[in-house]
C-alpha cells in the first residue's frame, strides 16, 4: 500500500467551467427574434466609422442615481498618486469616521462619497462651485 494521496489529473483541474463560445452562441441565436430588416454584414462602412474603445453609449446620469456605489464590485479603476500628506489626512479622516463616528469605511468609499459631493456641487453650482473655485487657485 502506498503513502502518496490520489490527486485529480491536471486535465480535470484546469477544465473550463463555462460552455464553450459556440455554445453560447447558440443560445443567444434562438433567444432572440429574428430582425424583420436586413443588417448590414460585418466590415462594412458603419463598423469602419467608429472609432476608440468605448463599445457601448456613454449615459446620463439622473439625480436618483448619483449616489455612490458604496460596497460593490467595481469594473472600472483608476490609479490616483497622492502626497504623503494626503494620504496622512484621508487615513486620518476614516479614523475619525470610525472612532468619532462609528462608521467603519475604506478609504475608497471615502474618494468615492467625496467625488459624489464634489461633481454634485459642480452641477448645482458650475462657475461658482467649490471644485471650479479650487482649481482656478481662487
Amino acid at each position: 500500500m502506498t503513502r502518496r494521496a490520489s490527486l485529480p489529473g491536471a486535465d480535470e483541474l484546469f477544465r473550463a467551467n463555462t460552455p464553450a463560445l459556440s455554445a453560447v452562441r447558440q443560445v443567444v441565436e434562438s433567444a432572440t427574434p429574428a430582425p424583420s430588416a436586413p443588417t448590414q454584414p460585418v466590415g462594412t462602412a458603419q463598423s469602419k466609422s467608429k472609432k476608440g474603445v468605448r463599445s457601448i453609449s456613454r449615459r446620463r446620469v439622473t439625480a436618483a442615481e448619483k449616489s455612490p456605489s458604496g460596497r460593490e464590485l467595481h469594473e472600472e479603476k483608476i490609479t490616483v498618486y497622492l502626497s504623503t500628506d494626503e494620504l496622512f489626512d484621508l487615513d486620518q479622516a476614516r479614523l475619525m469616521l470610525r472612532g468619532d463616528l462609528g462608521l467603519a469605511v475604506d478609504r475608497g468609499r471615502i474618494v468615492r462619497e467625496s467625488i459624489a459631493v464634489i461633481i454634485a456641487d459642480l452641477e448645482a453650482k458650475g462657475d461658482q462651485s467649490i471644485l471650479a473655485r479650487r482649481l482656478r487657485g481662487i
